[in-house]
């Protein structure tokens, strides 16, 4: 039994924070076409002692040397400002990373599920296994005995660098993000704390979802955590991924990465849910890679945290492969969320639909940046990209840059981003009927998500999700 794990206070699935919405007045409107202005900065670097915090780790060769590779580049690169026009709408300038506190990795892994967690999983369906974390670091993982024994491999990376380091070469330390990423992506190797792999031999299907639970308790940490999902040919499986914290107070930092591999006629569906609370900064990278037939889906859920950022990638490498991103975010009192994404075409006969939803109360704010990239080659790809933003105040903000770049001359491919109000028509038809202002816009929000909530093929998620809405809109 790990000591150090003690669960969270409360019913995890009531720690986001209920928070305070205003009235709807005009809101400020804004989409912005693409502009390239780049500028770099000295690099920052904090002053931690790195070779010290890598020497009390004890762990197999192919992550200590990971670790050094990342941390050289890191200590080449500057840290992005507004200067450079992919973090031109966030501004981390006020993280101070050198105060923050990275997290040691152990390899306490408790046999016995944590009750609280226990107690969730109850209320939520089936499952295939589950992992937990604490504080960045795993401290129970369990599998489905059928499944252990058809081959299914769930195990914290430690393990897999010891057990499967071809595995964790493959598909971790090999993925190469963008240069506007490379910075934190590099921070977040160097430190990683925890993680997870995830093998799916060729032919199985999972049951039921595997559910991870990161929680946060400490305040002032730097936690890296990371997801490595690898889907053999025709596997098919569920994640289930959830931040989750009381509010803090001091300044904590989450990094987690996430690399998704769908080899030919697999299938995955990824779901994060980030309920964080406040005082909690969370950074999240995302990389799913579909081969020939294969099919991704995506759902990006962001309620919590100050400041929240996702780089959510999609690249399709074989025809007929299939890709389906989906978002939504609801932002009150000062909170901050972007995203960025790309759908990288590189094979013909592909298809990519893309839809980002996000409603904004008090002075919240949320960036969109999207691109559907298709290279020479890539003909008959099928791209949709839709992003629509609701505001509900007039302090809240929200900007939109949607992108096309097209090599190849026989596709089809749109774009588009909507930024509005309320329909008073809607509105007063609800007050009518006796609701009072504020109750019909909490309404008309929860009707705004469930287009993308529709299509979401978990229905056991779908509810979930829903309630988290309810709670933090206030129905």
């Amino acid at each position: 039994m790990n000591s150090k794990w003690k669960g969270p206070s409360a019913d995890l699935r009531n720690l986001a924070t209920k928070r305070r919405t205003t009235p709807r007045n005009r809101g400020r409107l804004e989409v912005l076409n693409n502009t390239t202005a780049a500028a770099r900065t000295d690099a920052v670097l904090p002053k931690w002692n790195f070779a010290q915090f890598a020497s009390e780790l004890t762990e197999p060769a192919p992550l200590t040397s990971a670790r050094k590779a990342a941390w050289k580049r890191y200590s080449e690169l500057p840290f992005p400002t507004r200067k450079v026009e992919e973090w031109r709408y966030t501004d981390i300038s006020t993280i101070d990373f050198e105060l923050l506190t990275p997290a040691i990795r152990t390899e306490e892994i408790d046999e016995e599920l944590p009750a609280d967690v226990r107690e969730i999983l109850s209320q939520s369906g089936d499952r295939a296994g589950v992992v937990v974390y604490q504080d960045g670091c795993v401290v129970h993982v369990e599998l489905d005995q059928v499944l252990a024994d058809a081959g299914v491999i769930l195990c914290s990376l430690a393990q897999a660098a010891e057990n499967h380091p071809e595995l964790l070469q493959q598909a971790l330390f090999e993925t190469r993000p963008s240069t506007a990423e490379e910075k934190l992506w590099t921070l977040h190797l160097a430190i990683l704390s925890g993680g997870y792999l995830l093998h799916v031999p060729p032919g199985v299907e999972l049951p039921a979802p595997i559910h991870t639970f990161n929680t946060l308790k400490t305040p002032g940490l730097l936690t890296s955590t990371h997801s490595l999902i690898m889907m053999e040919k025709s596997a098919r499986a569920a994640v289930i991924e959830e931040f989750i914290s009381e509010d803090l107070d001091e300044q904590t930092v989450s990094l987690h990465g996430a690399s998704v591999h769908c080899k030919d006629s697999a299938g995955i569906e990824y779901v994060t849910v980030q309920q964080y609370g406040r005082g909690v900064a969370h950074f999240s990278t995302q990389h799913t890679v579909a081969h020939h037939n294969a099919k991704s889906i995506t759902f990006n859920v962001g309620l919590g945290a100050d400041l929240s950022r996702a780089d959510v990638t999609s690249r399709l490498l074989g025809p007929g492969s299939d890709s389906e991103m989906l978002a939504l975010w609801f932002g009150d009192a000062q909170q901050h969320f972007d995203h960025h994404t790309l759908q990288h075409h590189k094979a013909p006969h592909a298809h990519s639909d893309l839809l980002f939803k996000g409603a904004l109360t008090d002075k919240a704010s949320s960036v969109f940046r999207g691109l559907i990239q298709v290279d020479v080659g890539a003909q008959l790809t099928d791209a949709y990209q839709t992003n629509r933003n609701l505001l509900l105040s007039e302090g809240s903000h929200a900007t939109a840059l949607p992108n096309l770049e097209i090599e190849a001359d026989d596709v089809r491919c749109s774009h588009g981003a909507t930024i509005g109000q309320v329909d008073n028509t809607q509105l007063f038809y609800l007050m009518s009927r006796g609701l009072t202002q504020r109750q019909a816009e909490r309404l008309l929000v929860f009707g705004f998500f469930d287009e993308v909530l529709g299509r979401l093929p978990m229905a056991g998620v779908r509810e979930r999700i829903r309630g988290a809405i309810e709670e933090k809109i206030g129905l």
